[in-house]
């Protein structure tokens, strides 16, 4: 499964590893970080709430907008 996080509060490259330590210290999250569209894309091995992912990323010191399923095209 794959979802797609909107964060607020990164500005810098330094702000983006912050996030990408913070998810992917989340046992069976892969977090990849675009810091210009300001979003996380985590693929999960299983099952999880939103708000643990949302929780690690708060505790790190930024703002969730919104955490969403990524639809797959195929």
């Amino acid at each position: 499964m794959k979802k797609v996080m909107e964060i607020n509060g990164m500005n810098c490259e330094h702000c983006a590893t912050r996030v990408g330590k913070a998810l992917n210290s989340i046992d069976g999250v892969k977090a990849k970080i675009d810091l210009k569209k300001k979003q996380a894309i985590i693929s999960l091995s299983a099952p999880l709430e939103d708000a643990v992912l949302e929780k690690a990323v708060t505790d790190a010191g930024y703002e969730v907008v919104s955490t969403k399923e990524k639809k797959s095209i195929f």
